[in-house]
């Protein structure tokens, strides 16, 4: 009989995008538990490659922490790294991200969201890897107005290059799940927000602003929906669905498929806060937190943008028992004590 509160064998975790916001505090929740984590980023200059750094060296405090500069574009450099750890699952962040820079820069998302993603299918398919979760996003529901979002529903109408690449991702995972048995699971983020965040996400923009006394730039003349999540609740659900490998649906029917389940090991799950906040009140939050406001510019709404962004996330609820509870103003109050404190190194 196996004896209670056996403990948990520490798992060894690639993670990629380490010196990212949702990849920093992620290899955090997994560094805490005891599991032994390569992480590897390119570090590129799309935002602050100090801050990147920054993250960098609050991971490099914990023993079990090794970092390797790859990226997973650069397939020979990545199966090195692979061949030498040998992970026991991945987790897979790195992307170019922004919506609004794959119009002009629609190369470096072929290059990393593509052909990234299928270097790292192809090592997870070599090394027997248990399961692969990676980061998809909540773009993919593109031109779809029937809100709360469901992974039930279609996502075939993208309105940016980064939510085409993140759909194909979604397509290419389900070929190796299908193919070679490989469990894939993708998540669907919702406006992350948090402490360490990206100075180029509208959190960091208005905070930003506002602490500088400048004008805050509000697209669409602020008649925007938004579902923010705090960062916390995003880890949370990542490290759960890393814990509980896809599997196929017992009930999956190929003459209706249902787009978030399969025959094969795949899954796809939302991760919002169900919540969604009307941008103007976002701000007048943001304001209040940091004790003071500013003037708003209300500009027409910027192209590969959407309207409305809500998740429903009662299938993630029931495959892992949870479901994002930070509210805005706790999440907002958390962030804005960080922001405080880094800004005065801006």
């Amino acid at each position: 009989m196996m004896a209670l509160n056996t403990p948990r064998k520490p798992m060894k975790v690639l993670l990629t995008g380490a010196a990212g916001f949702i990849g920093m505090h992620t290899a955090q929740k997994l560094l805490e538990r005891g599991d032994v984590v390569l992480g590897i980023d390119n570090i590129n200059d799309y935002y602050s490659v100090r801050l990147k750094q920054c993250r960098l060296a609050k991971l490099r405090q914990a023993n079990n922490f090794t970092f390797a500069q790859v990226g997973v574009e650069d397939r020979p450099a990545l199966q090195r790294v692979l061949d030498e750890f040998r992970p026991d699952r991945v987790i897979h962040l790195a992307a170019q991200a922004g919506v609004r820079y794959s119009i002009t820069n629609p190369h470096a998302y072929a290059e990393s969201n593509l052909m990234g993603f299928v270097n790292i299918l192809e090592e997870c398919k070599k090394h027997n890897v248990q399961h692969l979760v990676y980061a998809s996003s909540s773009s993919v529901y593109g031109g779809n107005t029937v809100t709360p979002f469901s992974e039930h529903h279609g996502v075939n109408h993208p309105v940016s290059l980064y939510a085409a690449t993140k759909k194909a991702n979604e397509l290419m995972a389900h070929t190796y799940s299908h193919l070679f048995g490989l469990p894939t699971t993708g998540l669907r983020f919702f406006t992350v927000y948090g402490p360490w965040g990206r100075p180029d996400m509208s959190p960091m923009l208005f905070a930003t602003a506002i602490m500088r006394g400048e004008p805050i730039k509000v697209f669409n003349h602020g008649d925007m929906l938004r579902d923010f999540t705090y960062i916390d609740d995003i880890v949370e659900g990542i490290v759960r669905v890393l814990d509980k490998p896809a599997t196929p649906h017992p009930s999956f029917n190929p003459a209706a498929p249902d787009p978030a389940t399969s025959h094969a090991p795949y899954r796809i799950f939302n991760i919002g806060n169900s919540q969604p906040v009307p941008l103007r009140d976002y701000i007048q939050a943001m304001e209040q937190a940091l004790g003071q406001s500013t003037s708003k510019e209300f500009l027409p709404m910027q192209p590969g943008d959407v309207v409305a962004t809500a998740a429903n996330t009662t299938e993630l609820e029931h495959w892992v028992g949870f479901k994002p509870q930070t509210t805005l103003q706790q999440g907002l109050q958390k962030f804005t004590d960080w922001f405080r404190t880094y800004h005065r190194t801006l």
